[in-house]
């Protein structure tokens, strides 16, 4: 059920920004994308969890536990770059409005969505392929999904390869990291100045925003299950701490933007009531 509510409400969204040409701009294409990306991720999730509901063996090949892996990590990377590239888009619009179409070009859109995507499937894919050539000692992974980290501690044999690459991605989020809170540390200080800039900052940042904490809260629960999962607390808690951020961002992300954003929310509500009105 949860799984379908993930995929309702981000087709919506996306079939929604895609129909309607008043919303090919920059800010919605890259919501765009936020959507696409959360189906992508989940998708490496609920298809096997739910086939391990209905089997009472619970196994997977090894080729697919490297396949689920990269999916879902590749898209919570991606997540992040997309944040990153949503917050720069509202920095241009709020903080140098004058430049704006001069700088979100279509060019440039391509490229800041090509990036948001390209970069972590190929941070992800560098990491899955040192991993995957390891001579694995064990097969049980402690977690409802795959996950490298774990996979790597199943090696018989460390690889610095593998050790030099995971924090060498480490080191690449860390910076879009610094890059998203400096640019909302800027719009939050620039836009508050003024009460037109409160509005603007309220009315397209604040989901934003929304988005970021979600994400935050479900990156903080994952390295907790990582740190704390195998003795402090219950497993069924165990299992919310990994898997938080498969339930909760995938459905609050279309969420928030849907109903926060003026134009979609309009959209989304005049095309319902067109459909009552020719059902009448």
């Amino acid at each position: 059920m949860w799984y379908s509510i993930i995929l309702i409400a981000n087709v919506v969204l996306i079939i929604t920004i895609i129909v309607d040409r008043k919303l090919h701009e920059p800010m919605y294409i890259f919501l765009c994308n936020l959507c696409l990306n959360g189906l992508y991720g989940t998708a490496g999730f609920y298809p096997k969890f739910l086939m391990d509901l209905l089997s009472p063996s619970h196994v997977i090949s090894y080729a697919g536990c490297f396949l689920q892996s990269f999916v879902i990590h590749s898209s919570s990377g991606s997540d992040l770059s997309i944040l990153a590239v949503m917050a720069y888009d509202r920095y241009v619009a709020l903080c140098r409005p004058l430049m704006y179409h001069s700088v979100m070009t279509t060019q440039n859109i391509s490229l800041l969505v090509a990036f948001s995507w390209l970069l972590p499937l190929y941070c992800m894919f560098t990491n899955t392929m040192t991993i995957f050539q390891s001579k694995l000692c064990g097969s049980h992974i402690p977690k409802l999904y795959c996950s490298n980290s774990l996979i790597g501690k199943l090696a018989c044999s460390t690889s610095i390869a593998n050790i030099t690459i995971a924090y060498f991605n480490i080191a690449i989020y860390l910076g879009h990291l610094f890059c998203l809170i400096s640019s909302y540390m800027y719009l939050v200080r620039i836009c508050l100045t003024s009460t037109q800039g409160r509005k603007k900052f309220m009315q397209t940042c604040v989901p934003h925003l929304i988005s970021l904490f979600n994400f935050g809260f479900a990156v903080l629960f994952d390295l907790m299950y990582t740190r704390f999962g195998s003795s402090i607390v219950s497993q069924s808690l165990q299992n919310f701490m990994a898997i938080e951020f498969l339930l909760i961002p995938p459905v609050i992300n279309p969420l928030v933007y849907g109903f926060k954003l003026t134009k979609i929310r309009n959209r989304i509500f005049g095309f319902i009531y067109k459909q009552k009105v020719s059902s009448q």
